[in-house]
């Protein structure tokens, strides 16, 4: 079992089914494509250094028109944490997803600052990385592909090994993320049983937001469960 979530709140469990986020939604567009298909989830990122890069400001604008059943999450690289709650109280965000360095210290300070859901991002290049996200006091976590490339934190397309997903699994619920798309999705998730998927680049053309293949991924996973 797993919890569902609705705007503002989490609500008691619901039956398990594959989550969907789908992130870098940066135009009107986007989001009215997401309002179409409904994932689970949506993301805004707030790393300048990201193609996918908008502004609290744009954000906010993009948020009010998003459909209330949709999450919304925020993903921040190495910030300021009060940069990180202005953010997240300005859009506003349901969900602050850490994708940097971030460690234990910091979690528990910006903990204090905010009571929303907290989710951790791991650039994975052994399972020893897995093993002390799990001892992070986050509500989920994101496995990501690792790469050695500077300021390179997740959006690379790159697949992660997933065979360095413990056997006995992983104690949180968790998101798998790099390099999904519509002909890798079913075969993965089959694989490693994650909580969700977090896709970017598998749902674009020519770097831009593709309606046909966002539909595609809502039909590979079965759509949304209301």
């Amino acid at each position: 079992m797993i919890q569902q979530q609705i705007k503002g709140q989490v609500s008691i469990e619901t039956a398990q089914y594959l989550k969907v986020k789908m992130c870098g939604m940066r135009r009107k567009e986007d989001i009215a494509y997401a309002n179409e298909i409904k994932p689970d989830a949506v993301g805004y990122i707030f790393f300048p250094k990201s193609k996918r890069y908008v502004t609290g400001q744009q954000a906010k604008e993009l948020e009010k028109n998003l459909d209330q059943k949709i999450l919304s999450v925020g993903v921040f690289v190495n910030e300021m944490i009060e940069k990180v709650t202005e953010i997240a109280n300005e859009v506003p965000l349901d969900v602050i997803q850490l994708h940097g360095d971030e460690d234990q210290t910091y979690i528990e300070q910006l903990k204090q600052q905010t009571d929303k859901e907290i989710w951790k991002a791991v650039r994975v290049k052994d399972t020893k990385d897995i093993k002390e996200a799990e001892k992070l006091s986050v509500d989920r976590l994101l496995l990501d592909a690792f790469t050695e490339e500077k300021d390179m934190y997740g959006g690379t397309g790159k697949v992660m090994n997933y065979d360095l997903i413990p056997k006995k699994g992983i104690s949180k619920p968790f998101f798998i993320a790099g390099g999904l798309h519509s002909k890798n999705i079913k075969e993965i998730t089959e694989k490693v049983h994650p909580y969700g998927i977090d896709i970017s680049s598998g749902i674009e053309t020519d770097g831009y937001k593709d309606l046909k293949k966002m539909k595609e991924i809502m039909q590979i996973t079965g759509g949304r469960h209301e």
